[in-house]
């Protein structure tokens, strides 16, 4: 869960950065503002495609924690 709420926090510091809003977000990924609040909050379950998005997005990159 820690993992999940950490991926969460750096989507939301890297999408402030950007000055975008969740709004702004959602729609680049293709998904809702309560969908990218669940996962800047690691709550809910988000696809793990549409948090790949949402990283991506914002110019991150997940990796594998074997990595």
């Amino acid at each position: 869960m820690e993992d999940v709420q950490a991926i969460g926090a750096s989507i939301r510091r890297a999408r402030r950065e950007a000055g975008i809003t969740q709004g702004t977000l959602a729609d680049l990924v293709g998904t809702s503002s309560r969908t990218i609040h669940a996962i800047e909050t690691g709550t809910g379950n988000p696809s793990l495609g549409t948090v790949a998005a949402a990283a991506n997005a914002v110019g991150l990159h997940l990796r594998a924690a074997d990595d």
